[in-house]
């Protein structure tokens, strides 16, 4: 297994931040980049409906090979079908997050492929995506290529639709999902970040752990890639995020947001409501000039660090918040690119 390079030492760094660099180099990585340090085992899977498969799958490239699971739901008959690309986060699996997020329920009840890229321990002790490595932030290289990679492979093997193609992610995978968005914008036709970070928050360990703690020091600014056709289109945008989350400082989901609106001039309108018997949420609609939803930003509020709305099947939940899976898809579904250029 790759050893994790050891920091030098930082006087004018914080003490915490410093015990925080300490756990990483002796191996506890899953105390700090996007935590997941603990949690419930996932239990036994839930039975597939009639015809449903939940397949496991292996993609290959000179950037690396990285396994994945797919779900194809039992209505699928050879159609065209969307996409969602979902990125687990760490110490998690493709197994664990499918069961906590409920996913492919809802995949089956819409008409959805979805497919989990595994991120192995070989290429990160906790199997967090390394979206804090500059080498994992660009368009066709490192982890970014193997998950654009997976993507084709699918929609090679299957019949998808190439204007619903989606990718979602939690925690660490909410930040590879944010730097797909950036990096894919032809391919990829809106994103969900779930405790995530801006593409670009950080480009080290120190810079990594600062803005989880407190979100990114700078202003993320648009690292978007350009279309086929030299344009740089934006990537609809639905957060999530906890405003108790004790992992990834809430105002990262500002940050992902603000990134992602960054053409400005829109519009906002701020709903708030509560799940019945659970969280109370405020969230925030992101309009442009014509009254159409370009994003959406939730902030559940008394939540920590997990899924909101669902399952205790999987790890990193929190069934009492709004359905991120639900709202997701639908914003997702409302979202198809308008033109495709991959």
């Amino acid at each position: 297994m790759p050893q994790m390079p050891q920091m030098p030492q930082m006087p004018q760094m914080p003490k915490a931040l410093r015990g925080f660099l300490n756990q990483i180099n002796q191996g506890g990585l899953a105390q700090g980049l996007a935590g997941l340090a603990q949690g419930p085992m996932a239990r036994p899977a839930e039975r597939l409906p009639d015809g449903a498969q939940f397949l496991t799958g292996s993609f290959g490239s000179d950037a690396g090979t990285r396994g994945y699971k797919l779900y194809i739901p039992s209505t699928y008959r050879g159609e065209v079908m969307p996409l969602v690309v979902m990125l687990h986060g760490c110490t998690q699996s493709p197994d664990d997050f499918a069961a906590g997020t409920r996913m492919n329920m809802v995949a089956e009840e819409h008409g959805c492929l979805i497919v989990y890229p595994g991120q192995p321990q070989s290429a990160n002790a906790q199997k967090c995506w390394n979206w804090f490595n500059p080498g994992d932030q660009q368009r066709d290289q490192g982890e970014p290529a193997l998950i654009a990679g997976i993507t084709r492979r699918v929609m090679r093997d299957h019949a998808i639709d190439p204007r619903r193609i989606y990718v979602a992610g939690l925690s660490a995978g909410g930040a590879a999902a944010a730097i797909m968005a950036q990096a894919y914008p032809d391919l990829y036709a809106a994103a969900g970040v779930h405790s995530g970070l801006a593409c670009g928050a950080a480009r080290d360990m120190p810079s990594a752990f600062a803005a989880m703690r407190q979100g990114a020091t700078t202003p993320q600014q648009s690292a978007r890639s350009p279309t086929t056709d030299g344009s740089r289109r934006i990537v609809p945008t639905i957060v999530f995020h906890a405003d108790k989350d004790q992992t990834v400082h809430p105002r990262n989901g500002d940050q992902v947001i603000a990134q992602s609106a960054a053409a400005g001039g829109l519009r906002t309108e701020v709903q708030r409501g509560q799940v019945p018997g659970g969280h109370t949420y405020s969230r925030t609609v992101y309009a442009d000039a014509a009254g159409q939803t370009v994003h959406e930003q939730w902030l559940v509020h008394g939540s920590g660090h997990a899924w909101s709305g669902g399952s205790a099947a999987g790890s990193y939940t929190d069934p009492r918040g709004p359905d991120a899976s639900r709202e997701m898809l639908r914003f997702f579904l409302e979202h198809p690119q308008s033109s495709r250029a991959a």
